[in-house]
């Protein structure tokens, strides 16, 4: 056998061997990625501009303005899906937040 068949095969047997915990890695962080996002929502209906810029990820303070200020003119929302109605918030925005935020 050939030096470059030995190391080929000792390459192949090390990454059947790593392929298992690396695996188990990924599954592991995925499991519990929900469980720190649900626990991380802000309530739109309550937080001012600067807790929504700072907690929200693609809300800056411009945005997080206009949310406040629709808010004020339309009161309370109620549906998490009339963010769509605020200034500079579009279908992919909305879909993005919608996993931040709670009423």
């Amino acid at each position: 056998m050939k030096l470059a068949d030995v190391l080929k095969a000792t390459v192949f047997g090390l990454s059947l061997l790593t392929l298992p915990v690396v695996h188990a890695a990924a599954e592991q962080t995925t499991v519990t990625a929900p469980v720190q996002q649900a626990a991380e929502r802000v309530n739109i209906n309550t937080a001012d501009a600067s807790t929504l810029a700072s907690s929200l990820r693609g809300v800056g303070i411009r945005k997080a303005e206009a949310i406040v200020a629709y808010r004020g003119e339309h009161g309370p929302f109620k549906s998490v899906d009339e963010l769509i109605n605020v200034k500079g918030i579009g279908e992919k925005m909305l879909e993005q937040l919608r996993p931040q935020v709670a009423l």
